[in-house]
């Protein structure tokens, strides 16, 4: 599969931002953007076409999510975070505090106050973001956990994992997982990750 290219400049509408940059509202406002554009540092910033490893790792992550996550936390994909004015990133999954979601399921985001965990499974196009200024953001806004996902031997996925340490505000790493993910923070985890050989 090949991308089409870019209309010409005259017709393209592409969002003229503020002066000052955009905001964590104006997500919400601004008409027709390309699904799951995140804010980060007051930019927009738009996904590019995902390679089917990045599928694969999603949805065995989430599915081990869901089967071990407590009642008191829920697990969720492809959510905005609000983490200041001028940085609202979409992790890849999430897992967030129950009471954070309401019985309508409205929300187009959640606060990071709210999330316990954030992942970030590594493109191409995102891994500056992913591997640097994201973990940073999210370290700075308090989210206790960060796993970052990299693809390691065929499509098997390499789990790297973080832990906010208070004194310095930043994460620490505290293990690499390559064949499963076995866990007992934030909760209890086993994930098998060579089960990716079968998807």
């Amino acid at each position: 599969m090949t991308a089409e290219p870019l209309p010409s400049a005259s017709a393209t509408s592409w969002p003229v931002p503020p002066p000052d940059g955009y905001t964590a509202d104006d997500l919400d406002r601004i008409p027709d953007l390309p699904p799951h554009t995140e804010l980060i540092d007051g930019s927009l910033v738009f996904v590019s076409p995902q390679k089917y490893f990045h599928s694969l790792a999603m949805f065995l992550l989430e599915r081990g999510l869901h089967e071990t996550v407590p009642d008191e936390l829920r697990a969720c994909r492809e959510m905005s975070v609000l983490l200041t004015r001028r940085n609202r990133p979409e992790p890849d999954l999430m897992v967030i505090r129950a009471e954070a979601a309401t019985e309508e399921a409205e929300e187009t985001g959640f606060r990071a106050e709210d999330v316990v965990l954030a992942v970030e499974v590594v493109s191409p196009d995102s891994e500056e973001r992913d591997r640097k200024r994201k973990p940073q953001l999210y370290a700075e806004a308090g989210i206790p956990h960060f796993w970052r996902v990299e693809k390691g031997t065929g499509r098997r996925p390499v789990v790297y994992v973080f832990e906010l340490e208070p004194a310095t505000g930043s994460y620490v790493p505290t293990g690499i997982h390559h064949d499963r993910l076995k866990l007992a923070v934030p909760f209890d985890i086993d994930i098998d990750l060579t089960a990716i050989d079968r998807l």
